[in-house]
């Protein structure tokens, strides 16, 4: 029997907490930048989460599962998850954090583009394809209405181009979650399914970091301040808050206050960095956060929307 409960109080706050740590964590690493590369950040980041999660799982007696072939599509997972936050460090170089974190939660309209191709139960419904309809125009907005000026100097490339790698990264991001979806993942836990993630990251990250030239730091109090928000929080203790959360409420519920972070992390970016946010963007980002609602809680919308036609025809 399902025994998880529609939101209460805890659960909206925990939300709340979690969407606003989601979306500091690409304004710490852009305030950081001058100090310590967001990729070489992003590798010591996973490394030093990956052995958290490790001590967590050894006390809970856990270990990882290498028979049935579930290694394969974890490791997978480890690749894509790596891609995105290359992509993701790469972009934070040259755009800003806001831009960053509207672009990378697409991810939801991508994952649900994927597993409507690939699973029968996760068929789109029309909310969900008016949602992706008006994410895609936003982002089209966003990309080409104006944002850009003067796009032959360096400068209004760079941030075009940083903008870009975002938005792949949202589509990475997004087909991370079909890999654990459609795969033995789909039933293994939580915490073996994010170690692979973050051991590959570590890995691949490390290496990018090293030849591309990104190891420099330069270990100010912010740096290391950074470094354990993005450990501590970010990593480990909003992952766990999470999937606290998803064995105790609806699924369909928490999913849709995802959407407030790539919102706070417009607000934070321009407040605590002092970044520009151009009109075109914030019109090209309406729809595109009014396409991830619908998307990511379409249950909710159609819910209300049955309740708005009742109350109209009581009345």
């Amino acid at each position: 029997m399902d025994i998880r409960k529609p939101l209460d109080d805890k659960a909206i706050g925990l939300m709340l907490l979690l969407c606003l740590a989601w979306a500091l964590q690409q304004v710490a690493l852009k305030a950081t930048v001058a100090d310590i590369a967001p990729v070489f950040q992003l590798a010591l980041r996973s490394g030093c989460a990956a052995v958290l999660v490790a001590l967590l799982m050894f006390s809970r007696g856990e270990r990882v599962q290498l028979a049935g072939g579930r290694w394969r599509p974890g490791v997978l997972a480890g690749v894509l998850f790596s891609l995105e936050f290359l992509l993701v460090g790469e972009a934070l170089r040259h755009t800003s954090a806001s831009h960053v974190v509207v672009f990378l939660y697409t991810a939801p309209v991508f994952a649900a583009l994927g597993l409507h191709l690939r699973l029968p139960n996760e068929r789109l419904g029309a909310l969900q394809w008016l949602g992706i309809a008006l994410a895609f125009s936003g982002i089209v907005i966003a990309f080409f209405g104006g944002g850009h000026e003067a796009a032959a100097t360096g400068a209004a490339r760079a941030s075009l181009w940083g903008d870009l790698l975002a938005l792949l990264a949202g589509a990475v991001w997004g087909a991370t979650t079909v890999v654990i979806r459609c795969s033995r993942l789909s039933t293994a836990p939580a915490t073996e399914t994010l170690l692979y993630q973050l051991v590959v990251a570590f890995v691949m990250l490390s290496v990018a970091a090293l030849v591309s030239g990104q190891t420099r730091i330069h270990a100010t109090p912010l740096v290391w301040a950074s470094l354990a928000f993005q450990v501590l929080l970010v990593s480990f203790a909003s992952f766990l808050a999470w999937f606290w959360l998803l064995r105790h409420y609806l699924a369909s519920r928490l999913g849709v206050f995802t959407f407030l972070t790539p919102l706070l992390g417009m607000v934070l970016g321009a407040w605590l960095l002092g970044e520009a946010i151009e009109r075109s963007f914030v019109l090209g980002a309406i729809p595109v956060l009014a396409g991830i609602l619908l998307v990511s809680g379409h249950g909710g919308v159609a819910q209300l929307l049955v309740r708005l036609r009742g109350r109209k025809i009581v009345a």
